[in-house]
């Protein structure tokens, strides 16, 4: 009995078991995969995220009074508008990428190379100011009390700008009354071989309370937005009765255990969502930068394909797009 073989033409290309899926070589198939499940990843940081904005809504931070610094504008507040240049040069590094990929299908080294090399330029500007940004967070401006059941007080006076009262935040540095005598950190080496504390704070609550006594135009502002869409402020007794009866530890800028800007929860997300959205540039800037290296050398030229720069573009377009959804997330919505 005689047997016949059926060829379907689609044994000699890199899908040996049939046609390509929508096309896709190997790699580029395998890359989607990739951006699909970290999205889903991402997706479910941010789905936590909303939750828990939306369940501390009348707490959380306003994103104008935290992200207000610009490098080398120092005393200036300045809403949004480092945090909109990061953006920015992110997105044009997405721009010079697709540049890239267009160059490769025309088989132009030289386009490759230097759109190649503004992308690298971009994501490393991207990655350095969101260093810059996480230590500005970290170290804070004006300081707070941390209240016993965990609620941030702030301070501040009302001032008239254009004809009209707002509220001014003011450092801690600039009203407390520093009390006599130095109170040492007590370490391992200085006592208890097996206790140590952690770093005292910049004062105790005590001294913020007689530099608050000692100043009456200053007062308490609480982590609570009113119905005008603003942080509440004390009246001037309220203020120090928080302070002398509520006050628990002073606080200078934002860890994972305290965070002067409001409740902690909103520094926790900070920190993982964006350290983990840094992670993801940083990684592919250190892919360009080998795909760079190799254009440079005619690797891709002598495959006769670009098509490795296409895959990682894949991946650059991919960090550009969930940075979009971080960004209107922490700092729009």
């Amino acid at each position: 009995m005689d047997s016949t073989v059926a060829s379907t033409g689609t044994e000699g290309k890199t899908w040996g078991g049939g046609n390509k899926p929508l096309k896709a070589s190997y790699g580029k198939m395998m890359m989607w995969f990739f951006i699909v499940s970290d999205a889903l990843t991402f997706s479910g940081f941010l789905a936590a995220y909303g939750f828990s904005r939306f369940k501390f809504i009348k707490e959380w931070p306003i994103a104008d009074e935290v992200f207000t610094h610009v490098p080398f504008l120092h005393g200036q507040e300045l809403p949004m508008i480092y945090v909109a240049f990061m953006t920015f040069i992110l997105i044009m590094s997405s721009v010079t990428m697709v540049l890239a990929v267009d160059a490769g299908h025309h088989m132009n080294k030289a386009k490759v190379t230097l759109y190649m090399f503004l992308t690298i330029i971009g994501g490393l500007i991207f990655v350095g100011s969101q260093a810059w940004e996480w230590a500005t967070f970290i170290q804070g401006d004006y300081g707070a009390v941390q209240t016993n059941g965990g609620n941030i007080l702030q301070f501040g006076e009302y001032v008239t700008v254009d004809g009209k009262e707002k509220f001014k935040r003011i450092s801690i540095d600039e009203f407390a009354i520093a009390s006599e005598g130095v109170r040492a950190q007590h370490e391992r080496k200085n006592g208890l071989w097996f206790v140590a504390e952690e770093s005292l704070p910049p004062y105790t609550v005590s001294e913020i309370y007689n530099g608050l006594a000692a100043n009456s135009n200053i007062l308490v502002r609480t982590q609570l937005i009113n119905e005008e869409g603003e942080k509440t402020v004390l009246s001037r007794e309220e203020s120090l009765k928080q302070i002398k009866e509520n006050g628990k530890l002073v606080v200078k800028g934002a860890n994972l255990k305290v965070n002067e800007y409001g409740t902690s929860l909103f520094a926790d997300f900070f920190f993982f969502i964006t350290g983990f959205h840094g992670f993801h540039v940083f990684s592919g800037v250190v892919l360009n930068i080998i795909i760079f290296f190799n254009v440079v050398l005619g690797t891709y030229e002598r495959r006769g394909s670009y098509e490795m720069v296409e895959k990682v573009g894949l991946y650059w377009h991919f960090v550009d797009l969930v940075w979009v959804f971080v960004f209107t997330f922490f700092y729009l919505v």
